[in-house]
């Protein structure tokens, strides 16, 4: 009885420890902008090396690096843009919002003009408006809006983050328990 329990206890917390999390943070193009240094980054989750997470950002979500033609979405400033019916910029249909303007280097990173970029740990990653991957380290996941003027930015975009926990973790979860199972299996007879 001891046992079965036990071993119901271990399955309810190996579930429990490996269920993906998901969360929507607001990033703003003028206060995390990594132009206003690395401490302006919005913390959102906090991961362990392995963790599988993924970003997900609407292309109708738009954020802007000044007066036109400077509005883009999560992926950056990386082509022509025109304004669309079900987009935020609040311009005419059809009239362009945004054009290339190529990368940019900040804190030995490079990356898109207005694009969505992570930082883990000292490790940066180019997000965009859709991304997966692995954790390279542990850490918080800070999001930045990457440019080298945040005097003029404007907007913020809704970043949806879903997070699954590294499988060796709740393997090593389990193997504790089922230790502790046997334990208990051994002090009932």
């Amino acid at each position: 009885m001891l046992v079965s329990r036990l071993c119901s206890a271990m399955l309810l917390v190996l579930a429990v420890s490996h269920q993906a999390q998901a969360a929507t943070y607001n990033v703003s193009a003028y206060d995390n902008s990594i132009a206003q240094g690395v401490a302006s980054g919005l913390d959102t989750i906090t991961l362990n090396a392995g963790d599988v997470f993924n970003i997900s950002v609407s292309v109708d979500d738009l954020w802007s690096a000044g007066a036109l033609p400077r509005f883009s979405t999560a992926d950056g400033l990386n082509g022509d843009l025109y304004a669309t019916a079900t987009d935020d910029s609040g311009q005419a249909v059809g009239n362009l919002i945004g054009i290339n303007y190529g990368p940019v280097t900040m804190d030995g990173f490079t990356a898109n003009f207005g694009q969505l970029v992570g930082r883990i740990g000292s490790t940066y990653i180019a997000l965009g408006t859709s991304y997966s991957g692995v954790a390279a380290e542990s850490g918080v996941l800070k999001l930045y809006y990457w440019d080298s003027n945040f005097g003029d930015n404007a907007g913020q975009i809704a970043v949806n983050v879903t997070t699954v926990p590294e499988p060796g973790n709740a393997a090593m979860l389990f193997a504790g328990l089922a230790a502790i199972g046997l334990l208990a299996k051994r002090e009932s007879r």
